[in-house]
């Protein structure tokens, strides 16, 4: 751990000193922040959408009983300080810390947007050209955490998620849990990440570095083109050895429609061979990504339909639950702005008419239990 501080010269005890630097000290995080309500529980921690006094400006704060940090330091410190050093547009910022006696706070930047497959499945017309310009801003924050020698390690559409409910909203990346700060002339080894997103080097326990990251882009970028997994097993070891050998499909007739362009592009990412595999910087130069070879065909009903029949909701869990942030703000009724003109406007009819719609649906799945296609614990692959 101390290893990991000095390589950012950061001197962690000095954080731990110093009130006003790392970590500001607080007997009462409510002096500084009105809490509002929960919007999601973690492994250890709790998230929730506060106001800030003065400015009332929104924000989502971590808070994280010290007790429950007991064997897992390490973890939370890697968290910390990692997206401690990041600004980029696409993910999602540290804005403070705070520390009382029994807690740690994370204030973090609020995003409100929700889900990506649940934009996706919203929408009336979704197309290639739409996957692109998503994959376009994955990859150039993803580029930007490489070059800062940062790997993500568990990218994975439910760690993708909208800024704001805009319609032009740019997507964001969370959860640094997984992060690994790479020092020179080290590998990492350590098997983690999310099955199904996970690289075969991973698997197979071999040394691997920031080329896991561009593996999970392709696996993710597969997902946005057809609405189900590449790799799918009810059986993990069959699952693994999939992955392994990367063996996956264009299946027909979900994949007659996507341009050979888009295949090319997911071929160099899902490349067995991490050394032949596309950096980030060889991503962003692919024509499906800056050129003009995406296409503009709706595949809207398709996708969507794979996406709802192959990934179960997630909501009582989310990090980040958009839901319970427009509910609060029409129960106030006002609105507010997150960033410049992007603004969440609870009392306009078509956010009132989709949160209502969406607590329905929320209710319904509650009473009649998953019904068939849906996952209990993994996706599932559509028939071939």
């Amino acid at each position: 751990l101390m290893n990991l501080f000095q390589l950012i010269d950061f001197p962690y005890m000095n954080y731990l000193e110093d009130g006003n630097g790392w970590k500001k000290k607080t007997s009462d995080i409510k002096e500084n922040y009105d809490f509002k309500e929960i919007l999601g529980t973690g492994a250890f921690s709790e998230v929730v959408l506060a106001e800030e006094k003065g400015t009332q400006r929104l924000v989502a704060i971590k808070c994280i009983p010290k007790k429950a940090l007991q064997g897992k330091e390490n973890n939370i410190e890697n968290e910390i300080a990692v997206l401690h050093r990041i600004k980029h547009t696409n993910i999602v910022s540290l804005e403070d810390i705070f520390e009382s006696t029994s807690h740690l706070y994370l204030v973090m930047q609020l995003v409100s947007g929700g889900e990506l497959f649940d934009r996706i499945v919203e929408k009336g017309f979704y197309t290639e050209r739409d996957a692109s310009q998503l994959i376009h801003q994955i990859l150039d924050a993803v580029k930007y955490l490489h070059d800062m020698g940062i790997v993500h390690r568990d990218l994975k559409p439910e760690n993708l998620l909208y800024y704001s409910m805009d319609e032009d909203s740019k997507i964001m990346i969370s959860d640094f849990g997984l992060s690994k700060i790479e020092d020179t002339g080290s590998v990492m080894s350590t098997a983690c990440g999310t099955p199904g997103y996970v690289a075969p080097e991973v698997l197979a326990q071999k040394p691997y570095s920031k080329a896991v990251d561009c593996w999970s882009i392709g696996v993710i970028s597969y997902i946005l083109l057809c609405g189900y997994p590449p790799f799918y097993d009810e059986n993990d070891a069959k699952l693994f050895e999939q992955i392994l050998k990367a063996e996956y499909e264009f299946d027909s007739p979900y994949w007659d429609d996507i341009s050979d362009s888009a295949k090319d592009f997911i071929c160099h990412l899902m490349e067995k061979d991490f050394m032949k595999r596309y950096t980030t910087d060889q991503a962003l130069q692919h024509p499906w990504i800056c050129g003009d070879t995406a296409l503009d065909k709706n595949i809207h009903e398709s996708v969507s339909a794979q996406i709802k029949k192959n990934f179960a909701k997630s909501k009582w869990k989310q990090a980040f639950n958009a839901t319970a942030v427009v509910r609060h703000m029409r129960r106030l009724q006002l609105g507010t702005s997150l960033e410049g003109p992007s603004q969440i406007t609870p009392t306009s009819p078509c956010h009132a008419q989709a949160l209502l719609l969406q607590e329905e649906d929320e209710e319904e799945e509650e009473e009649e239990g998953p019904g068939e296609g849906h996952q209990k614990s993994r996706n599932v692959h559509p028939t071939r």
